[in-house]
């Protein structure tokens, strides 16, 4: 062979090497490979019961309790419903970690100062606590509880889930925080 001549031997493989890293490249990919920690595919979620308590309920919160957790949804957007070890017509969970609903708890007591949010006409008080925040109406009876672990973004987004049951089904109470009123009618 002259000098300055490829034999065809190392020609196709000067073709074919770069040709089977960019298939590599292309494969690894295409299967998930550079997704790294932010990955976008769903991890598993638990389907076990949730422990959370059930204190006996009047017979009046009782009856409203079952009410209320037989319109909730059988999920919340991706999060589906789970069992609860105790209270299923006053407790509901949801998701993994749980985010858990609690209907006949103690009324929150409300500063006058604190910020309360008025979620689609239900008035919650949010606070610290648990890992995460917990919501408690503030002008239903009876109370509801809804706990939203810190991992999960935007909590009141995940609560306003919760509002049109709750208002469809608990009675306002005479005695909501000011920042709870609703407006009222303006005179033309």
């Amino acid at each position: 062979m002259a000098a300055g001549t490829t034999s065809p031997a190392r020609l196709a493989t000067l073709i074919a090497l770069p040709i089977a890293v960019i298939v590599g490249i292309a494969s690894f990919w295409l299967l998930g490979g550079f997704r790294g920690t932010g990955s976008t595919r769903p991890r598993p979620q638990s389907t076990a019961p949730v422990a959370m308590s059930a204190p006996s309920l009047a017979p009046a919160q009782a009856t409203a309790c079952r009410g209320l957790v037989t319109r909730l949804p059988g999920a919340l957007r991706d999060r589906p419903r789970r069992p609860v070890t105790a209270g299923t017509d006053q407790n509901a969970a949801y998701g993994d970690p749980p985010i858990t609903l609690a209907c006949g708890v103690p009324p929150a007591s409300v500063p006058q100062t604190a910020d309360v949010y008025v979620l689609s006409g239900v008035c919650w008080y949010p606070q610290p606590g648990n890992g995460g925040t917990v919501w408690t109406t503030a002008d239903r009876e009876p109370a509801v509880r809804v706990t939203v672990p810190a991992s999960y973004s935007a909590p009141g987004q995940w609560v306003i889930e919760f509002s049109g049951p709750v208002a469809a089904t608990l009675s306002r109470t005479a005695t909501a925080p000011a920042g709870c009123q609703p407006p009222t009618p303006s005179s033309s």
